[in-house]
C-alpha cells in the first residue's frame, strides 16, 4: 500500500502585523523527503505519527513536503501558492497512490484564502480523484469548515491541551485510512459547527468543563460502529467565517449515525457554554499573589504575548512590573534579535547597558532599560524527547544570549520565536528554571506540560497583546453573527439543541 504524506501546519493570527513570508519559510520552514524523516522520525508530532505507520506490514509511507513556521500572521499570497503548487506537483509525479495523509493545523489563513486548509484538501482531492483515500489530523484549535471535511475521508483531531497526543491521533488517522483502503470499513464523517467561542484560558483538557467534554467524546467514540469523535476548540484569533468550536464524529458506513452523534456532542458543548468563558488576573494581582508565595516556583502565564497563538514573544509588561517592584529571582525569555547582536558584540562576561523587548509597533509595553552581565552566547538549538506541546522534538531559538541583570533577573534573549513549551529551552543554557521564584512563560496551555512539573503555582495573567484573553478587545470583520459570547441574545435561534 503506497501512502503519500505531506502538509502545511500553520496557525494564523489575523491580528498579527507579522506575516508568514518567504524569509520565515526559507529559514528551515520547508522540509522535503528525507529532511522530514530526520526532523520528525521518532518525534511525537503529527508527521512523526504518519511516518511511524510506514513500519506497519505492507504499508509504505512516502514523505513529500512539510511546511511549518511558528504561529504568526497570515501566509503571504505568493508563498502559499508556491507551497500548494509544490505539494500538488509532488503528488502528481510519483503516483498512483492508494492514500494521502495530510498534516494540517486547521487554522491556516493565507492573505487571499480565508480557509487555507480547506483549499489544500480540496485541491488534493481534485488531483487524486474520488477513489484515493485522504486522511488528515488537525490541531485541537482548528477552525474546521464543511468544505474541508467534505474533501476528506478521515479526520482526527488532537484531544489534549497541552497537545501531547499529536502522534497518537496521527496513528489513529493512519489506521482508519489503511482499513478504508483495504475495504474493511467505510468512514462517514459529520461536522457540526457551533456559534460559540471558548476562551483560551478554558481550554486545558485536564480542567473542567473541558475534561468532561473530552470524556464524552471518548465515550461516544467507543460505541459500536463508531470510528472517532472529537471536540474541536477552534482558534479565536483568526477573523474568518469558520472561526469557532465544532463537534466531529465518524461512523463505519452510516452518515446518519455520524450526524446524530456529532450533534449529541455539540449539544454537550453548548450546554456548558457559560462555563467556557473566563477572566484572568491583572498584572498587579498576579504579582501580589506571587509575592505571597513563600517558596517554590510560580509560573506566570503571559496570555497576551502567547507565542503559541501568534504573538511575537517580546512583551515587557511583566518584566517592567517586576523591575518596578524590585522583584528578583525572575526568569523570562524575550524575542529580541537586536539585543542578541549587542550582547554578541560585547562578548561573554561583558557588562552591557541596553534596552530589551517591545521591538514591534503592536507589542504591549515598551523597551525596558537593563544593566547586566552577558553570561552566555549559544546557537540556540536544543532537543527534548519528553512530552511537549504538539510533540516537537527539535527546536531552534537562533543565536541566543543569556543576560543576568542587576535587578536579579535572568533574561534569555532569542533571535527566533520559540514556544515556551520545554524546560530544555533553559536547561540547554545551563539554567534551571526551578531555581527561580518567578518564571514567565509566554503562553497559556502550551507551557503546562513542561512547566507544570516544576511549578508550585501557575497563574494566568490577563496581559494585553494580540492574544489577549478578552476577545472583546479585538475588531472582527468576517466572523459569523451571532456568535457567543459576542452576542448573547439570538444565539439560541442559531443553534437549537436536539
Amino acid at each position: 500500500m503506497r501512502i503519500a504524506t505531506l502538509g502545511l501546519f500553520h496557525e494564523a493570527n489575523t491580528f498579527s502585523p507579522i506575516k508568514a513570508d518567504r524569509a520565515l519559510y526559507a529559514d528551515g520552514g520547508v522540509l522535503r523527503g528525507e529532511e522530514i524523516v530526520r526532523e520528525h522520525g521518532g518525534a511525537e508530532t503529527t508527521m512523526g505519527g504518519f511516518l511511524a505507520a510506514g513500519g506497519w506490514p505492507d504499508v509504505e509511507v512516502e514523505p513529500l513536503l512539510f511546511a511549518f513556521v511558528n504561529p504568526i500572521g497570515p501566509i503571504v499570497r505568493d508563498v502559499f501558492d508556491e507551497l500548494l503548487s509544490d505539494m500538488l506537483d509532488g503528488l502528481a509525479k510519483h503516483g498512483p497512490r492508494d492514500a494521502v495523509l495530510l498534516a494540517l493545523h486547521g487554522a491556516a489563513v493565507a492573505e487571499h484564502v480565508a480557509d487555507a486548509d480547506g483549499e489544500i484538501a480540496t485541491r488534493v482531492r481534485e488531483l487524486v480523484g474520488p477513489d484515493v483515500v485522504i486522511g488528515a489530523t488537525f490541531d485541537l484549535h482548528a477552525n474546521l469548515s464543511p468544505r474541508l471535511i467534505d474533501a476528506l475521508d478521515v479526520a482526527t483531531v488532537f484531544q489534549t491541551n497541552p497537545h501531547v497526543d499529536a502522534h497518537r491521533q496521527a496513528l489513529k488517522c493512519a489506521d482508519i485510512v489503511v482499513r478504508a483502503v483495504r475495504g474493511e470499513i467505510r468512514p462517514q464523517s459529520a461536522l457540526v459547527p457551533l456559534p460559540l467561542v471558548v476562551n483560551i484560558t478554558r481550554q486545558d483538557t485536564s480542567e473542567q468543563p473541558m475534561a468532561d467534554l473530552m470524556a464524552t467524546a471518548a465515550t461516544i467514540a467507543d460505541r459500536p460502529g463508531m470510528l472517532d469523535a472529537s471536540v474541536v476548540q477552534g482558534f479565536p484569533y483568526a477573523d474568518v467565517p469558520q472561526m469557532g468550536m465544532s463537534a466531529l464524529a465518524a461512523h463505519d458506513g452510516d452518515a446518519t449515525v455520524a450526524t446524530k452523534t456529532a450533534t449529541e456532542l455539540a449539544d454537550a458543548i453548548w450546554a456548558v457554554r457559560d462555563h467556557l468563558q473566563a477572566q484572568g488576573l491583572t498584572v498587579d494581582e498576579a504579582l501580589d499573589a506571587t509575592a505571597r508565595e513563600p517558596a517554590g516556583t510560580v509560573v506566570l502565564l503571559d496570555v497576551g504575548d502567547n507565542i503559541g497563538g501568534g504573538a511575537p514573544g517580546d512583551s515587557t509588561v511583566l518584566l517592567a512590573a517586576a523591575q518596578q517592584r524590585g522583584m528578583g529571582s525572575f526568569l523570562q525569555t524575550l524575542w529580541d534579535p537586536d539585543t542578541v547582536r549587542h550582547c554578541v558584540t560585547a562578548g561573554t562576561g561583558a557588562t552591557v547597558r541596553t534596552t530589551v523587548g517591545a521591538r514591534h509597533a503592536h507589542s504591549p509595553g515598551h523597551p525596558v532599560q537593563v544593566t547586566g552581565t552577558v553570561r552566555l552566547i549559544a546557537d540556540g538549538r536544543f532537543e527534548d524527547t519528553t512530552p511537549t506541546h504538539c510533540g516537537f522534538r527539535f527546536f531552534d531559538m537562533g543565536r541566543t544570549a543569556v543576560l543576568d541583570t542587576t535587578d536579579r533577573h535572568t533574561l534569555v534573549l532569542t533571535s527566533k520565536q520559540v514556544l515556551n513549551s520545554s524546560l530544555q529551552q533553559h536547561r540547554c543554557l545551563g539554567i534551571e528554571p526551578a531555581d527561580y521564584h518567578v518564571v514567565v512563560a509566554k503562553g497559556v496551555n502550551s507551557p503546562r506540560a513542561a512547566y507544570g512539573r516544576i511549578a508550585t503555582r501557575m497563574l494566568v495573567v490577563d496581559t494585553d497583546g494580540i492574544t489577549a484573553m478578552g476577545i472583546d478587545r479585538f475588531h472582527y470583520h468576517h466572523r459569523r453573527k451571532p456568535l457567543y459570547p459576542f452576542e448573547q441574545s439570538g444565539v439560541d435561534s442559531t443553534y437549537s439543541p436536539t
